[in-house]
Protein backbone atom coordinates (compact mmCIF):
# COMPACT_ATOMS: atom_id res chain seq x y z
CA UNK A 1 0.00 0.00 0.00
CA UNK A 2 1.56 3.28 -1.03
CA UNK A 3 1.44 6.50 1.18
CA UNK A 4 -1.57 8.53 -0.14
CA UNK A 5 -3.40 5.04 0.12
CA UNK A 6 -2.42 4.33 3.89
CA UNK A 7 -3.60 8.27 4.30
CA UNK A 8 -6.65 7.82 3.18
CA UNK A 9 -7.16 5.12 4.71
CA UNK A 10 -6.52 6.36 8.43
CA UNK A 11 -8.62 9.71 7.57
CA UNK A 12 -11.58 7.40 7.03
CA UNK A 13 -10.92 5.32 9.99
CA UNK A 14 -10.65 8.90 11.92
CA UNK A 15 -14.71 9.68 10.07
CA UNK A 16 -16.12 6.58 11.31
CA UNK A 17 -14.57 6.51 14.84
CA UNK A 18 -15.98 10.08 15.00
CA UNK A 19 -19.05 9.51 13.37
CA UNK A 20 -19.90 6.67 15.32
CA UNK A 21 -19.23 8.39 18.45
CA UNK A 22 -21.52 11.10 17.64
CA UNK A 23 -24.42 8.50 16.50
CA UNK A 24 -24.28 5.81 19.32
CA UNK A 25 -22.80 7.52 22.38
CA UNK A 26 -24.63 11.06 21.69
CA UNK A 27 -25.90 10.87 25.19
CA UNK A 28 -23.27 9.96 26.95
CA UNK A 29 -22.06 12.08 29.76
CA UNK A 30 -22.68 15.79 28.81
CA UNK A 31 -24.45 14.41 25.90
CA UNK A 32 -25.10 15.48 22.62
CA UNK A 33 -24.50 19.29 21.67
CA UNK A 34 -24.99 21.94 18.83
CA UNK A 35 -22.74 24.91 18.31
CA UNK A 36 -23.33 27.73 15.93
CA UNK A 37 -22.12 30.97 14.23
CA UNK A 38 -21.02 33.48 11.68
CA UNK A 39 -17.21 34.37 10.70
CA UNK A 40 -16.77 37.35 8.92
CA UNK A 41 -13.19 38.69 7.13
CA UNK A 42 -12.02 41.75 5.01
CA UNK A 43 -9.28 42.27 3.41
CA UNK A 44 -7.26 45.56 4.82
CA UNK A 45 -4.44 44.92 2.36
CA UNK A 46 -2.57 42.54 0.23
CA UNK A 47 -1.35 40.80 3.45
CA UNK A 48 -3.68 41.50 6.26
CA UNK A 49 -7.87 40.82 7.09
CA UNK A 50 -9.78 42.29 10.16
CA UNK A 51 -11.48 39.16 11.36
CA UNK A 52 -14.79 38.76 13.66
CA UNK A 53 -16.26 35.57 15.12
CA UNK A 54 -19.76 35.28 16.88
CA UNK A 55 -20.84 31.96 18.61
CA UNK A 56 -23.38 30.11 20.34
CA UNK A 57 -23.02 26.94 21.96
CA UNK A 58 -26.46 24.64 22.91
CA UNK A 59 -26.12 21.81 25.30
CA UNK A 60 -28.72 20.28 26.85
CA UNK A 61 -29.21 17.78 23.69
CA UNK A 62 -29.43 21.01 21.63
CA UNK A 63 -32.00 23.13 24.05
CA UNK A 64 -29.86 25.31 26.46
CA UNK A 65 -27.85 27.80 25.53
CA UNK A 66 -24.65 27.86 27.75
CA UNK A 67 -22.10 30.04 26.37
CA UNK A 68 -21.78 32.59 23.46
CA UNK A 69 -18.60 34.30 22.89
CA UNK A 70 -17.58 37.38 20.21
CA UNK A 71 -13.84 37.21 18.66
CA UNK A 72 -12.08 39.38 16.93
CA UNK A 73 -8.48 40.61 15.78
CA UNK A 74 -6.05 40.72 12.99
CA UNK A 75 -4.49 38.59 10.73
CA UNK A 76 -1.50 38.95 9.22
CA UNK A 77 -1.19 36.39 6.41
CA UNK A 78 1.92 35.18 4.58
CA UNK A 79 4.32 36.61 7.63
CA UNK A 80 7.23 34.17 6.81
CA UNK A 81 5.82 32.38 3.35
CA UNK A 82 3.17 29.99 4.42
CA UNK A 83 3.46 31.16 7.69
CA UNK A 84 0.18 33.02 9.41
CA UNK A 85 0.34 35.38 12.59
CA UNK A 86 -2.88 36.48 14.40
CA UNK A 87 -3.56 38.91 17.19
CA UNK A 88 -7.07 38.46 18.80
CA UNK A 89 -9.40 39.15 21.71
CA UNK A 90 -12.70 36.86 23.10
CA UNK A 91 -15.39 37.83 24.97
CA UNK A 92 -16.84 34.95 26.41
CA UNK A 93 -20.01 34.62 28.48
CA UNK A 94 -20.73 31.07 29.72
CA UNK A 95 -23.37 29.65 32.93
CA UNK A 96 -21.60 28.27 36.11
CA UNK A 97 -23.06 25.26 37.83
CA UNK A 98 -25.43 27.49 39.08
CA UNK A 99 -26.57 28.19 36.07
CA UNK A 100 -25.79 32.04 36.57
CA UNK A 101 -23.82 33.74 33.60
CA UNK A 102 -20.08 34.34 33.83
CA UNK A 103 -17.80 36.16 31.69
CA UNK A 104 -14.29 35.83 30.07
CA UNK A 105 -11.52 38.14 28.70
CA UNK A 106 -9.26 36.20 26.37
CA UNK A 107 -6.79 38.00 24.23
CA UNK A 108 -4.93 35.09 22.02
CA UNK A 109 -1.67 34.71 19.32
CA UNK A 110 -2.46 32.24 16.80
CA UNK A 111 0.27 30.72 14.76
CA UNK A 112 -0.31 28.64 11.83
CA UNK A 113 2.10 26.48 9.55
CA UNK A 114 0.80 25.65 5.94
CA UNK A 115 2.25 23.19 3.74
CA UNK A 116 2.06 20.00 2.49
CA UNK A 117 2.79 16.69 4.07
CA UNK A 118 2.48 12.75 1.94
CA UNK A 119 1.43 15.44 -1.28
CA UNK A 120 -2.24 16.22 1.18
CA UNK A 121 -2.41 19.97 2.37
CA UNK A 122 -1.83 20.42 6.14
CA UNK A 123 -2.22 23.68 8.70
CA UNK A 124 -0.50 23.14 12.19
CA UNK A 125 -1.88 25.96 14.21
CA UNK A 126 -0.60 27.11 17.97
CA UNK A 127 -2.59 29.22 20.30
CA UNK A 128 -1.38 30.77 22.95
CA UNK A 129 -4.46 32.33 25.18
CA UNK A 130 -4.55 34.33 28.89
CA UNK A 131 -7.70 33.47 30.39
CA UNK A 132 -8.79 36.03 32.49
CA UNK A 133 -11.77 34.69 34.39
CA UNK A 134 -14.43 35.74 37.05
CA UNK A 135 -14.96 34.17 40.36
CA UNK A 136 -12.03 32.06 39.18
CA UNK A 137 -7.70 32.13 38.62
CA UNK A 138 -6.38 33.59 35.81
CA UNK A 139 -5.06 30.87 33.51
CA UNK A 140 -2.68 30.70 30.64
CA UNK A 141 -3.26 28.00 28.16
CA UNK A 142 -1.67 26.47 25.20
CA UNK A 143 -3.87 24.58 21.82
CA UNK A 144 -1.93 23.30 19.23
CA UNK A 145 -4.63 22.29 16.05
CA UNK A 146 -3.26 20.04 13.11
CA UNK A 147 -5.90 19.91 10.41
CA UNK A 148 -5.45 18.06 7.18
CA UNK A 149 -7.31 20.18 4.36
CA UNK A 150 -8.97 18.45 1.01
CA UNK A 151 -7.94 14.94 2.31
CA UNK A 152 -9.40 13.63 -1.18
CA UNK A 153 -7.61 16.07 -3.41
CA UNK A 154 -5.28 13.38 -4.78
CA UNK A 155 -8.10 11.51 -6.39
CA UNK A 156 -8.49 12.88 -9.80
CA UNK A 157 -11.56 12.45 -12.14
CA UNK A 158 -14.21 14.98 -13.85
CA UNK A 159 -16.36 13.78 -11.19
CA UNK A 160 -14.40 14.36 -8.20
CA UNK A 161 -12.99 18.04 -9.97
CA UNK A 162 -16.73 19.13 -9.76
CA UNK A 163 -17.46 17.93 -6.33
CA UNK A 164 -14.18 19.34 -4.63
CA UNK A 165 -15.01 22.89 -6.40
CA UNK A 166 -17.82 23.28 -4.31
CA UNK A 167 -17.20 20.84 -0.57
CA UNK A 168 -13.74 20.51 0.62
CA UNK A 169 -13.52 17.94 3.67
CA UNK A 170 -11.22 18.10 6.42
CA UNK A 171 -10.31 16.22 9.00
CA UNK A 172 -8.16 17.56 12.48
CA UNK A 173 -7.14 17.31 16.23
CA UNK A 174 -6.64 20.08 18.75
CA UNK A 175 -5.30 19.51 22.27
CA UNK A 176 -5.32 21.92 24.85
CA UNK A 177 -2.77 22.53 28.27
CA UNK A 178 -3.13 24.66 31.30
CA UNK A 179 0.09 26.07 31.98
CA UNK A 180 -1.08 26.06 36.10
CA UNK A 181 0.94 22.76 36.55
CA UNK A 182 -1.72 20.41 35.21
CA UNK A 183 -0.24 20.09 32.14
CA UNK A 184 -3.37 18.15 29.58
CA UNK A 185 -6.73 19.39 30.10
CA UNK A 186 -8.65 18.31 26.57
CA UNK A 187 -8.77 16.80 23.08
CA UNK A 188 -11.18 17.61 20.23
CA UNK A 189 -11.26 15.78 16.96
CA UNK A 190 -13.34 17.27 14.02
CA UNK A 191 -14.54 16.21 10.71
CA UNK A 192 -15.94 18.75 8.75
CA UNK A 193 -16.83 19.92 5.34
CA UNK A 194 -16.54 23.29 3.95
CA UNK A 195 -19.56 24.48 1.61
CA UNK A 196 -19.48 26.60 -1.11
CA UNK A 197 -23.03 28.60 -1.04
CA UNK A 198 -21.85 31.68 -3.08
CA UNK A 199 -19.25 33.98 -4.12
CA UNK A 200 -17.23 35.09 -0.58
CA UNK A 201 -20.07 33.14 0.95
CA UNK A 202 -19.31 29.55 2.52
CA UNK A 203 -20.57 27.01 5.31
CA UNK A 204 -18.76 24.83 7.63
CA UNK A 205 -20.52 21.78 8.68
CA UNK A 206 -19.04 19.77 11.08
CA UNK A 207 -18.97 17.25 14.09
CA UNK A 208 -16.73 17.53 17.13
CA UNK A 209 -15.75 15.00 19.47
CA UNK A 210 -14.76 16.91 22.61
CA UNK A 211 -12.71 14.77 26.15
CA UNK A 212 -11.82 16.40 29.16
CA UNK A 213 -9.84 15.43 31.56
CA UNK A 214 -12.33 15.06 34.87
CA UNK A 215 -10.85 14.27 38.49
CA UNK A 216 -8.95 11.42 37.39
CA UNK A 217 -11.07 10.46 34.62
CA UNK A 218 -13.03 11.80 31.35
CA UNK A 219 -16.00 13.69 30.35
CA UNK A 220 -17.27 13.59 26.79
CA UNK A 221 -19.72 15.97 24.49
CA UNK A 222 -20.42 15.31 21.05
CA UNK A 223 -21.40 18.10 18.91
CA UNK A 224 -22.58 18.64 15.56
CA UNK A 225 -21.95 22.48 14.38
CA UNK A 226 -22.45 25.11 11.58
CA UNK A 227 -20.50 28.11 10.92
CA UNK A 228 -21.75 30.66 8.03
CA UNK A 229 -18.38 32.25 6.99
CA UNK A 230 -18.16 35.20 5.01
CA UNK A 231 -15.09 36.94 2.96
CA UNK A 232 -14.44 40.35 1.97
Amino acid sequence: MNVKKLALAAIILVLLVLLSHNICFGFDDEGFQYWTGTSLSAKLDEHTKFTFTEEFRLGNDGGNLYRHHSDFGLLYMSFLDNVDVGFNYMQVFEKDGNDEWRQEHRPHLNLKVRGKLFGLNVANRSRFEFRDRENKDNLWRYRHKFTINRPFEFLDSDAVQKLRERYKLYVADEVFFDCDGNGYARNRLYSGVLINLADNIAGDLYFLWQSDEDNGGTKDIHVLGFKLIISF
